[in-house]
């Protein structure tokens, strides 16, 4: 696995029983009982490293001890192994304990940006959001080309509900990686819940037009919307039938972004009128409810 890529998993762990999990830590027990891990080279060592934060999901700290004992001899100083110590301690020190560990590898070298997360992560955990927000801020200041860590504060915000923050963080994700829709779709959706009805109809639309293949065989209009573009197809249904029904939505843009006329704006809603009912009829292999307050509580499980 490449080390940046790794790095960036390991900085946004979070302790998860899945059923993947689960699998994941049978398969690699297998592995570290007959010692097979070493044949496989770099994905022998990759299946060490999953085994011991499975073996963390699961509780089962014996064998997570092990794997990072293994990553340590055959890897000393490594980066990737200074994390996975922290997260170990996590998982059954005091956060203190777990603070100072990574503020003293931080200051040996403050270029370590999944260290700031891990922190960050802790002092969110403890409920401390102030403190979280200031170690995010200050990483991001040196490393600004850190999306994840604008992504990691995006959501900080969202949790305490400061849409306008959580948009201000996201925009610097849009600036860095402008090819993504998923974080297109992410701003849709906060500007929607900052109430900014016009900028969120726009960013649904540009989701739109990223996911929707033009270059395929067969015209956009004839597809069966799935995926981010459902999803971005609901949110324009959202807001039209928002800004027709409360016309005083397209005069408060916070980000004074115009509403579409009132015959685009018409268009607009017949359009993802239909794309919903497209999709619902492909998922549900049933007609699709007629009322559009009842297609829209059809479709929200659906799209989550």
């Amino acid at each position: 696995m490449e080390v940046t890529f790794a790095l960036q998993k390991l900085a946004a762990y979070k302790p998860r029983q899945t059923q993947k999990s689960k699998e994941t830590f049978d398969t690699g027990l297998v592995l570290l009982e007959r010692g097979a891990y070493a044949a496989k080279d770099e994905a022998g060592w990759d299946a060490v490293e999953k085994l011991a934060l499975a073996a963390l999901d699961q509780g089962n700290t014996e064998v997570a001890d092990k794997c990072i004992r293994i990553l340590s001899d055959k890897f000393p100083d490594s980066p990737r192994v200074d994390v996975l110590t922290g997260i170990r301690m996590e998982a059954t020190e005091s956060p203190e304990v777990a603070l100072r560990y990574y503020d003293e590898l931080l200051q040996e070298d403050p270029s370590r940006a999944a260290l700031w997360r891990r922190k960050a992560h802790v002092l969110r955990q403890m409920g401390k959001i102030d403190r979280a927000v200031e170690e995010l801020s200050a990483m991001l200041d040196t490393f600004y080309t850190e999306v994840e860590g604008w992504l990691e504060l995006t959501d900080i915000y969202l949790s305490c509900q400061q849409y306008t923050y959580a948009l201000q963080s996201l925009s610097h994700a849009l600036l860095l990686a402008p090819q993504n829709p998923s974080y297109f779709l992410q701003f849709a959706e906060t500007a929607y819940l900052a109430e900014d009805i016009p900028l969120a109809l726009k960013m649904f639309l540009q989701t739109v037009d990223m996911t929707d293949d033009d270059d395929g065989d067969i015209a956009p209009s004839d597809t069966i919307p799935s995926g981010i573009t459902l999803r971005a197809w609901f949110g324009v249904k959202l807001c039209t039938r928002k800004l027709i029904t409360e016309p005083r939505a397209a005069s408060s843009s916070a980000s004074q972004t115009p509403a579409p006329t009132t015959a685009n704006l018409s268009a607009l809603d017949n359009l993802s009128t239909e794309r919903l009912r497209t999709a619902y009829l492909d998922l549900k292999h049933e007609s699709p409810p007629t009322a559009e307050g009842d297609l829209i509580a059809a479709m929200t499980p659906l799209v989550k």
